[in-house]
């Protein structure tokens, strides 16, 4: 399943952030992981990710660094940033508070119900 356009400008950024709370990945990086985590959900492609690094990186929320990969190559790497973590943190309180009023519509299965459980992104 892809998310349309407009649901993904929002879900986009919160979930690179959340992926990089963990710690400082680089581009590909986070693709496969946005693939993997959300069975294809949330999936990217390098053309929209990197774009949307450069706007959190503008932003104050992430900070890039080029430094040698295990290839030898130069690659960037991303990690959040003070500012980021508080925006992440709000983010994420907002979510959850869609999540609670989605599910209370009926638009969001409760926990359990149909559709089975999509692994965490933490």
């Amino acid at each position: 399943m892809r998310i349309e356009r407009e649901l993904m400008r929002g879900a986009g950024p919160v979930a690179v952030l959340k992926l990089l709370e963990r710690g400082e990945m680089y581009g590909y990086e986070l693709v496969e992981a946005l693939l993997e985590r959300t069975d294809g959900v949330l999936s990217v492609g390098q053309s929209t990710l990197y774009p949307m690094l450069y706007n959190l990186e503008a932003k104050g929320l992430v900070t890039g660094r080029w430094r040698e990969g295990d290839n030898g190559r130069g690659r960037k790497y991303y990690a959040l940033t003070a500012k980021g973590k508080k925006r992440l943190a709000a983010d994420m309180e907002q979510w959850n508070a869609i999540s609670q009023a989605m599910t209370a519509l009926g638009v969001i299965a409760a926990p359990g119900g149909a559709g089975g459980a999509r692994r965490a992104l933490a």
